[in-house]
């Protein structure tokens, strides 16, 4: 049996992130052969992910953060099967490398996300190279990116809820885009004004606002005028410039914008959260 030195077994570790008895194993298995036992890793990875493809992966990871030019921010979230596996190191620092990775390239896609490469592997593959280490489900499950004048990044502590944000101005005070990244993070806002509400969520809230008014029993003349009522509460409660301000509930997130500039335009946000 061809003998295997700690040198080798340490050598394989540092290149496929693998454990040391999972990398030993390899190399015996293999005679030694350093090409083949990078294979035997990935191959087992591919085992896992396959055995693994309908277990439900709804811990882990969301990250968001801005580049050196503050003109681009990024955000994903990156799960795996147990909290357990979401707070080793190993977990943490490929989910950086990944944000690192999207931050330098500025993919346009969840599916080009996933095609960066990160020392010669796609992040898809270097995923299924690390599922077979770990032994859990996991995946790249989301990726969403802002470019603008100035953008900043908010992550909640325990990085299961972040935010990014994007202004049409490239020198506005970083406080404010601190406070109006965390009023996202709280708030959870459906749009940035009532004009960028979906239709659909729309439509959906006037049905709804329409079924209580007739479950109240009020007047089939009324139902309608109603319903258009509890949607301008909704537009208050969930679109971020009418929100009432977090830090100072006498004032809207857009009077407290207006308060600092006048010409300060949100142009996009994104938030993200675990299990959302």
């Amino acid at each position: 049996m061809t003998k295997i030195t700690a040198a080798e077994v340490n050598k394989l570790r540092q290149q496929t992130g693998a454990g040391m008895m999972d990398c030993k194993k390899a190399l015996v298995e293999n005679d030694g052969d350093f090409d083949k036992a990078i294979d035997y890793l990935r191959k087992k990875g591919q085992k896992i992910a396959n055995k693994r493809a309908d277990k439900a992966a709804n811990e882990g990871i969301v990250l968001s953060k801005i580049n050196s030019d503050n003109n681009f921010a990024a955000i994903i979230m990156f799960n795996c099967e147990t909290d357990f596996v979401a707070k080793t190191q190993d977990f943490i620092d490929f989910v950086n490398k990944i944000i690192d990775k999207a931050i330098a390239d500025k993919p346009k896609s969840l599916i080009e996300c996933k095609e960066l490469k990160l020392n010669g592997r796609t992040i898809s593959e270097s995923i299924t190279d690390l599922m077979g280490k770990t032994g859990e489900k996991m995946d790249l499950a989301q990726y969403q990116y802002i470019e603008s004048p100035l953008v900043f990044a908010y992550n909640h502590q325990g990085n299961r809820l972040a935010t990014i944000l994007g202004f049409n101005k490239n020198n506005s005070p970083k406080e404010i885009g601190h406070e109006i990244a965390m009023q996202i993070a709280a708030m959870n806002p459906v749009a940035i004004d009532k004009d960028n509400v979906d239709p659909k969520i729309i439509e959906k809230e006037i049905e709804i606002g329409k079924e209580q008014a007739r479950q109240e029993g009020k007047p089939d003349n009324m139902i309608e005028k109603i319903a258009i009522g509890k949607l301008n509460r909704f537009y208050k409660e969930s679109t971020l410039l009418n929100q009432v301000f977090i830090r100072d509930n006498k004032k809207t997130v857009g009077q407290y914008l207006n308060d600092n500039d006048k010409e300060l335009k949100i142009t996009d946000f994104k938030r993200l959260m675990l299990g959302v």
